[in-house]
């Protein structure tokens, strides 16, 4: 997912984005030696099951009871749904506080993630050209106040998607793509309810698609197609403190950046819900930890109930190894991609970027970062990750480039040809200035782009505010860090969503390298109105390496894993190949 998806990720190997590949088993597992290959893929969610019904069937061993602390060094920018787009708040909210259309079902047998029904009764009806989608209700959903769920609920939340200068951070794009008005209409906030994308018969909802959309029901799964009470959101920027729960838990407390803490929702109907439990009582989520002192926590286990879904730093991986914790501690693959990518506007030379993909220091960040090659990093040759329909796996980004080679003298080289001498072009960007990790792979990062003749500048931030510089255009950056995960397992999850140069300076940044050429709007159009199924999975793949080759808009500095661990009483914990984030709602609190 995407973007915060644009993933404006921290740099400490933790890809906050939306969606994955790969797999980890249920009790924690696996070894660098039987760890799953990065460079594999996976099926990125691309398996459905429309049959699914309610209740979830239990997780073997499971036990009712206890709380579960989370650590994590990230912080949430929001908990609004329909601005959570990141990879954590999506799979935090998903999970456990809200159910939307569709939604992920973790199957444990193959360590996939299973699209299935969730409010809706089937994974969509569509027509003939699939420029109509309709989906109907399951009947007694309730809030967590009692309040039954409409489908007027679901078309409000769907317009609430078009208010993008209120709730600027949202996966919008698509709807602004496809819907019909979806291009003029601004949501309910300024443009009142009556909307001609969305229709409600009865129990029914329909969107109407002003372009055929075969991926509604990934898009579905969203928590921005989470019904929301229009009496509940009289101030749309609080809405996050208190989003109105469906799911098996509800909001107690939230302190944006600092913790949030979810309770039991009596309401939840159990019965009705294929994907999720409610096995234990609380979950502390606690934001913006140091990194290391995080995996010190877990690694000593205090207390035995908490674990995170940030990636274990390799010298705490190797310890946690040699103290027998490996059954503690869940390995898989993400359909995730890191960049660093040079603002279009600013970075305007073709030669300048590609020196940048010389000089970047590939190995010598990935050590800084804590990163395991073949566990949670492998070097990236095209901006789409392995496992997804289309990719070209003999292509690369930069000719010659294999994803982790630096050549100094190549990136001074290009300098010189576009004019500038050793120092005199200057980079800057962001770095979590209060983590003692973005700092390390801030320092290795203008060591290496020095070396290739670049000058460097760092812009301080700070570990709960960095999301949110990395998508504020007002900052004086020309390079932004961050990443991307598939929305859904094909190409038009990644380049309409991010490299279209109408999104250029749009709230949000979808577009964070606002990379702007008409040659390439035209080539994604063409994809979009007139191709389908494998033919344009090929032409995404295609499209992918050509604008690399041809405008080269983002270094990809590699494909990323997860190496997730957990204390010896957490029970269930997977890993959620869709978003590279713990199953949350299979995970329980054991006897010990």
């Amino acid at each position: 997912m995407r973007w915060k998806k644009s993933l404006a990720v921290i740099p400490v190997a933790m890809l906050f984005a939306v969606a994955a590949c790969g797999g980890g088993s249920p009790g924690g597992s696996s070894s660098e030696e039987t760890a799953p290959t990065l460079g594999s893929g996976g099926g990125a969610g691309s398996g459905l099951d429309p049959n699914a019904v309610g209740p979830a069937p239990d997780v073997e061993g499971a036990q009712q009871g206890g709380t579960i602390t989370i650590l994590t060094n990230g912080a949430p920018s929001t908990m609004d749904p329909t601005q959570a787009y990141y990879t954590d708040s999506t799979a935090i909210l998903s999970d456990l506080v809200i159910r939307s259309l569709t939604q992920y079902k973790y199957d444990p047998d193959t360590g996939e993630m299973v699209l299935v029904p969730d409010l809706a009764t089937d994974l969509g009806q569509a027509n003939d050209d699939n420029t109509e989608w309709t989906f109907t209700l399951k009947p007694d959903i309730k809030y967590e106040d009692g309040t039954p769920i409409t489908a007027d609920d679901v078309a409000y939340a769907i317009k609430r998607n078009f208010a993008t200068k209120e709730l600027p951070y949202g996966p919008a794009g698509y709807a602004q793509e496809f819907f019909v008005d979806g291009d003029t209409y601004k949501g309910p906030f300024k443009d009142g309810d009556n909307y001609a994308g969305v229709t409600v018969d009865g129990d029914s909802v329909t969107i109407h698609m002003r372009k055929p959309f075969a991926d509604m029901p990934y898009y579905a799964s969203f928590p921005a197609f989470s019904p929301i009470p229009e009496s509940k959101d009289s101030d749309p920027t609080s809405y996050q403190n208190h989003p109105m729960s469906t799911g098996p838990y509800k909001f107690e407390s939230y302190k944006p950046g600092a913790e949030l803490t979810l309770v039991k929702n009596d309401q939840w109907n159990a019965d009705s819900d294929p994907a999720r439990h409610q096995y234990v009582d609380e979950w502390d989520f606690k934001f913006a930890q140091d990194s290391s002192t995080l995996d010190n926590s877990i690694i000593n286990d205090s207390p035995p109930t908490v674990a995170t879904y940030d990636n274990l730093l390799a010298p705490d991986y190797h310890t946690a190894i040699q103290n027998g914790q490996k059954d503690q501690i869940v390995t898989g693959t993400t359909p995730c991609t890191n960049m660093f990518r040079p603002d279009y506007r600013k970075v305007k030379e073709l030669q300048v970027r590609q020196a940048i993909g010389w000089a970047y220091p590939y190995v010598d960040a990935w050590k800084a970062a804590g990163e395991l090659v073949g566990l949670t990093i492998v070097p990236g040759t095209t901006i789409l990750p392995p496992g997804t329909a289309g990719r070209d796996d003999n292509g690369y980004s930069l000719e010659g480039q294999d994803g982790q080679t630096t050549d100094p003298d190549k990136s001074k080289q290009l300098l010189k040809e576009a004019g500038y001498d050793p120092g005199q072009y200057e980079l800057r960007f962001l770095y979590a200035a209060d983590d003692a990790v973005s700092k390390q792979v801030f320092e290795a990062r203008k060591a290496g782009l020095e070396a290739g003749g670049f000058k460097v500048t760092g812009i301080p931030s700070t570990i709960d505010t960095l999301r949110d510089d990395l998508a504020d255009d007002t900052i004086d950056a020309n390079v932004r860090t961050g990443g991307w995960c598939s929305d859904w397992p094909n190409g038009s999850s990644w380049f309409p969503a991010q490299w279209r140069g109408n999104q250029v300076g749009t709230p949000g940044m979808p577009n964070v390298a606002n990379f702007d050429e008409p040659k390439a709007d035209a080539k994604q159009q063409e994809i979009l109105t007139t191709m389908s199924g494998n033919t344009a999975n090929e032409a995404w793949g295609q499209f992918d390496t050509w604008m690399e080759h041809t405008y080269y808009p983002a270094v990809n500095t590699g494909y990323s894993g997860v190496l997730f661990m957990r204390g010896t009483q957490v029970g269930g914990m997977g890993n959620d190949n869709v978003r590279g984030i713990p199953t949350f709602t299979d995970m329980y609190v054991t006897s010990g």
